[in-house]
């Protein structure tokens, strides 16, 4: 763990010219699911590197962390660093569901998780939710969902359960272990999601996040603006505004090559046509929309009228709005949303 901290400062100080304008970083991510298990001193080595190096206007400073490493001290240790927002891995308050998804905390230590965050002091608190366990009906689901409401942490993320094809699950998939829920149970459970956290005053700013306003996960929103990013570590990825590139996934590898003083990145070459199609993914996918003005201008791209028909469809079937300068989804069109912005992109 050591190595690996100095590893990623010695990532941090020779990328410190990756964002060409010098414009201030105004937030820090710390992700990728467990970096709650570092102490606080290797997290202070980490953030020392960071203000060593580039230009700072932190407006948001975020730690995911898993419930079990979370306990009073380390709460303390975190506000004290200068966190303050905190993204907890929930995933379920369900012990069975728990269990099957083979986490390492009890629904009893999320429950504490939240209470003890609170009390640290931090008032921007995420949590992480899956849906689509599947079931006979939706009442893990609706417990799920309402418990989560009920502590009021200010910010939700929820995702779908997802089946990938090299996993314990993907494999009991394939054999005829594990029956995934269908494609109808996992919508409802969706539109669960979104109606009880409207009533609740949620905003769904992006399909997958909904937050109380000051809430929204200003890291997060960047990504889906194009706004450029620097990510560090094994397969951290990142975006300059013209191209992306990742690191290389492999922890020894990744060691190996800084301790050589060289850079474990490679460029991802993306045609323009790339570019403006993953704009149009992501951007649509917000409560801002897709920019008809930015894409004009940033890639010569006039939507309304290389996409007229298709738009005009969209629309007529109620699944889109579209303004003077920008397309937004409508309530059904977020069921499908990945699907309607293929049929936008640029050939």
């Amino acid at each position: 763990m050591d190595t690996m901290v100095r590893m990623l400062c010695e990532e941090i100080a020779l990328r410190k010219t990756f964002f060409k304008d010098n414009s201030p970083i105004e937030s820090i991510y710390f992700g990728g699911g467990t970096p709650s298990i570092l102490q606080t001193h290797h997290l202070d080595l980490i953030l020392n590197a960071i203000y060593s190096n580039y230009r700072l206007d932190i407006k948001e400073l975020t730690l995911e962390a898993n419930p079990d490493d979370l306990n009073t001290e380390k709460l303390k240790g975190f506000k004290k660093l200068g966190f303050n927002r905190l993204s907890i891995g929930i995933q379920s308050f369900d012990q069975q569901v728990l269990e099957f998804y083979n986490r390492a905390h009890s629904a009893k230590e999320s429950l504490i998780a939240i209470d003890l965050a609170k009390s640290a002091g931090f008032e921007k608190l995420s949590v992480d939710l899956i849906y689509g366990y599947p079931h006979h009906d939706h009442s893990i689901w609706q417990k799920d969902l309402l418990t989560a409401l009920s502590l009021d942490p200010g910010h939700i993320s929820s995702y779908a359960l997802t089946i990938e094809p090299k996993t314990a699950l993907g494999n009991w998939s394939k054999k005829g272990k594990f029956q995934e829920a269908s494609e109808d149970f996992v919508a409802e459970q969706f539109e669960l999601l979104v109606e009880e956290s409207e009533k609740a005053g949620y905003v769904q700013y992006e399909i997958s996040n909904f937050g109380k306003e000051g809430h929204f996960a200003l890291h997060n929103s960047s990504y889906w603006k194009n706004i450029p990013y620097l990510g560090v570590g094994p397969g951290a990825h990142s975006y300059d505004g013209n191209s992306r590139g990742a690191n290389i996934a492999n922890n020894n590898l990744y060691i190996k090559k800084l301790q050589l003083g060289e850079l474990p990145f490679e460029i991802e070459p993306m045609e323009q046509s790339d570019s403006c199609n993953e704009y149009i993914l992501t951007s649509l996918r917000t409560i801002w929309g897709t920019d008809l003005n930015y894409l004009k201008e940033k890639f010569g791209v006039d939507l309304l009228s290389r996409q007229e028909t298709i738009l005009l469809g969209l629309q007529k079937e109620g699944l889109i709005a579209i303004t003077e300068d920008k397309i937004t989804l409508s309530k059904k069109g977020k069921i499908l949303a990945d699907g309607i912005a293929a049929s936008l992109f640029i050939d």
